[in-house]
């Protein structure tokens, strides 16, 4: 068995022992409803046409199901959920719409004050409606002939939620909301829709958030960088969301090296969503991708575009861009030969602002799929302009494919990410280990 096909059978049989069922995708009678490889999207996730003005405000809600929920004396465990579609703002300056959930924990909170709050930034999902996290809390494991969706989020928000922690989870710009294209991995976007959750949280009536409610911010892969995005413009863009911490594990903050990275690997298909990502964003590079996209590049974005990371790591693992591309080159070659790509990409790193809370970046050491010495980089950057970093490297064997590489460190890490996240809503002191940050890999 190929190695992506006993991954994804891993996740498959996880998702069997915590007593979640493979559901197949089906048709509703809804006529206003979007299918994306043959998976029915509710006609929640349609946006209106006309938003509100104010980012954060709340478009509409209801009550969402967790798969796996027990009942409970003083209600269903882990909690009770909701679904939410707000406003928010994209990279452009235009209105959106994003979705997303929040989960009322049944658990108490034990820290001093009011119940606190986390938004859940997902990492990788694809770029198909399918995969949104939000429909992975009610579908854990979404399965038909034409797509695979493991809703591999779950476990950190169950386990935020034990704690008494509320959390609520963002599906990004375009993910689940059926009116645009998922803009993977642009910084502004995303961290726009993580700020915004946690404004639309605070009014829904069934929350129990205070004004005193401390934040943070969890993410890893995409999320990670979502979260340290967010982390930055924080300051700029919602001075009324004040942060006590963020984990941001194996962040994407420097998208030429990723693109590098990726190229080839076994999950490459994440080359697709970020080019269609960066055209959805900026339609401006179009007729630099017509230029460059052979028949074969066109056909897998437009293929990739309504894929999730299950249906990407079985098609597209180990494709290279240079089957894509007219003259045979590399997408990070020409990224390198056009200026208006490079000015893109380079708008898009991550480390240029100061977040004015701590954070906690981890990286695993043989990462070789969201690279090592990237995240790193985005440590030292913080550490120069005074952030209270706490850098945390960690230290695994390369495993043989860059997808383990990749996802083991979020396994083995995220019990001390959690905890430490906790540790900043409990208000206790942190102390940045920047000066110890030269001596570690």
């Amino acid at each position: 068995m190929p190695a992506p096909t006993r991954l994804l059978a891993a996740a498959v049989s996880a998702a069997a022992c915590l007593g979640v069922t493979a559901v197949p995708a089906h048709a509703t009678s809804q006529s206003d409803a979007v299918v994306s490889r043959g998976v029915t999207i509710p006609a929640f996730y349609n946006p209106p046409a006309t938003l509100p003005a104010a980012d954060g405000t709340l478009i509409r809600s209801e009550p969402l199901h967790l798969a796996l929920s027990l009942p409970g004396l003083d209600g269903p465990l882990p909690g009770t959920a909701t679904r939410l579609m707000y406003k928010s703002t994209d990279s452009a300056g235009r209105p959106m719409a994003v979705t997303g959930a929040y989960i009322e924990p049944s658990a108490r909170w034990t820290g001093s004050g009011a119940r606190p709050l986390v938004v859940v930034a997902p990492g990788t999902m694809g770029q198909g409606d399918q995969c949104a996290a939000s429909l992975g809390l009610e579908h854990p494991l979404s399965v038909n002939s034409q797509t695979l969706s493991v809703g591999y989020e779950d476990l950190a928000v169950y386990r935020l939620l034990a704690r008494g922690i509320a959390v609520v989870v963002t599906d990004y710009t375009g993910l689940g909301a059926t009116d645009r294209l998922h803009t993977y991995v642009n910084r502004i976007d995303e961290a726009h829709a993580v700020l915004d959750a946690v404004r639309a949280a605070r009014s829904l009536d069934t929350a129990s958030l205070t004004a005193g409610s401390r934040v943070a911010l969890y993410g890893y892969s995409q999320g990670g960088g979502a979260t340290a995005a967010a982390a930055e413009l924080q300051p700029a863009y919602a001075p009324d969301v004040t942060l006590a911490g963020t984990y941001s594990g194996a962040p994407p903050a420097d998208l030429v090296a990723v693109t590098k990275a990726i190229d080839g690997s076994d999950l490459a298909g994440a080359l697709g969503w970020s080019v269609n990502g960066f055209l959805e964003s900026d339609p401006a590079l179009a007729p630099i991708a017509d230029a460059h996209l052979n028949a074969t590049g066109r056909a897998a974005l437009k293929d990739l575009s309504t894929m999730c990371v299950g249906d990407a790591l079985l098609a597209y693992n180990s494709a290279k861009s240079t089957a894509w591309t007219t003259d045979g080159r590399s997408l990070s070659d020409i990224i390198r030969s056009e200026p208006a790509l490079k000015a893109f990409l380079a708008d898009q790193r991550i480390g240029a602002l100061a977040p004015a809370s701590p954070v906690r970046v981890a990286t695993g050491t043989a990462d070789d799929l969201v690279p090592h010495a990237q995240a790193r980089a985005l440590a030292v950057a913080w550490c120069a302009k005074g952030v209270d970093v706490t850098y945390k490297p960690v230290i695994l064997p390369g495993l043989g494919r860059s997808i383990l590489n990749h996802v083991t460190p979020l396994l083995t890490d995220q019990g001390d990410a959690i905890s430490w996240l906790t540790d900043r809503l409990k208000d206790r002191p942190v102390t940045s280990n920047c000066a110890l940050l030269p001596f570690m890999p």
